[in-house]
């Protein structure tokens, strides 16, 4: 037993950076990505109930996309050309992140492990709503894109690109309703966002 410390692990993730290999004129962690990222999946979730027919828990993905980087406090955040480069490294990852993820449920008391299992190891119940987390966090990692080259950073520019492009290979309408009507403000300064 490694004690009762789960929950402040998940306090650590405030010291994971992201976007290693690039130069941030802002640095983002991974507690302020999956917050971002969460509230991206709620907002997913519920234009999919509400514009297309869906039924799903907009709670759920939300929930799903706070922890969806949780082991990340454990392994680090890999860098995304070196975690696709090829399918061993992927698959290999794979298996380091679901270690990292049985040793952080390790770390809870047995009663509490079968709930914080199924947000970090989420499993087939989870069908419908994990590509919306996929998507939500694209489009979290997007709006960095886009507030870096505001910024004056072009560095994330082609990062930009491709990841809009990797977000509409998804072919999820909601998604796409998002980057439509919502994601053109993020460009925005506050006073134009403010301004009635």
């Amino acid at each position: 037993m490694l004690g009762n410390h789960f929950f402040a692990m998940l306090s650590r993730m405030k010291y994971i950076n992201r976007w290693g290999l690039m130069r941030n004129t802002r640095n983002e962690n991974i507690s302020e990505h999956s917050l971002d990222t969460a509230v991206l999946a709620h907002a997913l979730a519920v234009l999919r109930n509400t514009r297309f027919g869906g039924s799903v828990s907009p709670e759920r993905a939300a929930c799903l996309a706070i922890f969806h980087d949780a082991t990340e406090i454990l392994t680090g955040d890999m860098p995304t050309p070196v975690k696709y480069y090829n399918p061993k490294i992927k698959e290999a990852y794979k298996e380091v992140e679901q270690v990292a993820g049985n040793r952080l449920l390790d770390m809870l008391p047995e009663d509490l492990r079968p709930l914080y299992a199924s947000l970090l190891v989420p499993g087939t119940t989870d069908e419908d709503i994990l590509p919306l987390v996929k998507a939500a966090d694209k489009i979290s990692a997007i709006i960095k894109c886009m507030e870096e080259c505001r910024a004056g950073n072009l560095e994330f520019s082609s990062a930009r690109d491709a990841l809009l492009e990797s977000l509409y290979e998804m072919h999820l309408p909601e998604a796409e309703c998002f980057v439509r009507e919502f994601l053109p403000s993020y460009g925005l300064t506050l006073d134009e966002q403010t301004k009635f």
